[in-house]
């Protein structure tokens, strides 16, 4: 099978919005065997859609199309496959069931104008959008030889499980291709260049599909099994799932498509431990990145950006003398803000960080990109330095929430571990 992809917006081509759909879609299709034949992006214009189709179908047997299903006038998506397929609209009335319960389930009345996303082409194979209000869909054009259109919403979060749920088993289904199983996983600490090392040889061709997809902070790998049976794919995969846990080790923070915080959570809540953070250099992003989980509030006690050396003092009880003789970043202030941050609320665990992110500020002892990170606990405390190396600014930052978060991952896993030997 042959596939071009279609983002659609205008927010795209203004260059406001950058597309990472078609990335992932590339990426996802590519690993059962289906050959991209190009990517185009067009505006919100009916004209520009209708023409990117035509085209797109003279090469592909198959057009996904990613955008333009919203409830705005300037959602057209819908409108332009239909016309193009020659199929009327019709009104699914359990999609429009399943919208206005999305938002009763918030507390609010839907809008008059969302019934449009329950417009869907006649005959058309439904994808459902278990994170948004926008269903997707599939659609056969009349023409020899076959042709279809997949239309899926362009926020990601929503498209990447409508894509790997319900239209890869399509597509499985309708190339011949039988039972598709996969798993993605989910490292921390390594470059790409080392984890393709790492997994050289761990997965044979005729087996399986080994592929890797860094979107920083996360770095993963993929390996896809298709075949006949259920059982089959299902035996192999658990196989191939066991030889790549024990290549990557400790670096293998999860298996799925998930952020460090989320595997943090769920140690924190599994062993009953709760967490405050103190942050210098971070400024906030890794109590940011932690409450972004739902939950959070099960084990998050609170965070303090103690930014100067005056805050890290008042706020968080560091020794002055601590700092003049060791420096704002070092592994004994980090230590003492991590034991202050602690004593707020009693948490279980103190999580602090303190660092030079540059421009400016390096000197040739504490380079722009070092980073301390302490860790307290009842009973124990830990720290480290870190070289992170030259970046940007925003990247050494983000590059200092993860490895604070591995580090606090990997402390966790060594308490827990020790409490029940």
């Amino acid at each position: 099978m042959k596939a071009c992809l279609l983002a659609i917006g205008d927010e795209i081509i203004s260059g406001i919005t950058t597309d990472t759909n078609s990335g992932f879609l590339a990426q996802l299709l590519r690993e059962v065997g289906v050959e991209v034949t190009g990517v185009l992006t067009v505006p919100d214009d009916e004209a520009a859609i209708a023409t990117a189709l035509r085209r797109a179908t003279k090469d592909a047997e198959l057009v996904i199309s990613t955008g333009g299903l919203g409830p705005t006038a300037d959602d057209l998506t819908t409108t332009c496959v239909a016309a193009f397929a020659g199929l009327p609209l019709d009104l699914h009335e359990p999609s429009l069931a399943q919208i206005a319960a999305r938002f009763r389930d918030r507390g609010l009345e839907m809008p008059p104008n969302n019934r449009k996303q329950a417009l869907l082409p006649r005959g058309c194979t439904l994808i459902p959008n278990p994170e948004g209000t926008a269903p997707g869909f599939i659609c056969e054009v009349a023409s020899t030889p076959a042709r279809f259109t997949a239309s899926l919403p362009g926020v990601p979060r929503e498209m990447k499980r409508m894509a790997e749920e319900t239209l890869l088993p399509w597509i499985a289904r309708r190339s011949g291709a039988g039972v598709i199983r996969s798993t993605v996983f989910s490292t921390v600490g390594l470059s790409e260049s080392k984890l393709d090392q790492l997994l050289v040889g761990a997965v044979q061709p005729d087996e399986a599909r080994l592929s890797f997809r860094a979107a920083f902070p996360r770095l993963q790998t993929r390996v896809t099994v298709s075949g006949d049976s259920a059982d089959e794919v299902e035996e192999r995969l658990r196989r191939l799932e066991g030889t790549i846990r024990a290549r990557l080790g400790d670096h293998l923070y999860a298996t799925g498509d998930v952020g460090l915080e989320e595997t943090v959570g769920e140690l924190l809540r599994a062993n009953r431990l709760t967490l405050s953070v103190a942050e210098s250099c971070t400024g906030g992003l890794i109590g940011h990145r932690i409450t972004d989980v739902a939950g959070s509030s099960e084990y998050f006690l609170n965070g303090v950006v103690a930014y100067s050396n005056e805050a890290k003092q008042r706020l968080l009880g560091v020794s002055s003398a601590t700092i003049e003789e060791h420096g704002a970043v070092s592994e004994q202030t980090v230590l003492e803000m991590a034991r202050g941050v602690r004593k707020i609320q009693g948490s279980s665990l103190g999580l602090s960080t303190s660092g030079i992110a540059g421009p400016g500020g390096g000197t040739p002892e504490k380079p722009v990109g070092t980073l301390c990170v302490g860790i307290a606990w009842e009973g124990g405390e830990w720290s480290r330095r870190f070289d992170l190396g030259k970046g940007s600014r925003t990247w050494i930052k983000q590059m200092s929430a993860q490895v604070a978060l591995d580090a606090l991952r990997r402390r966790v896993l060594a308490l827990t571990d020790a409490t029940t030997k």
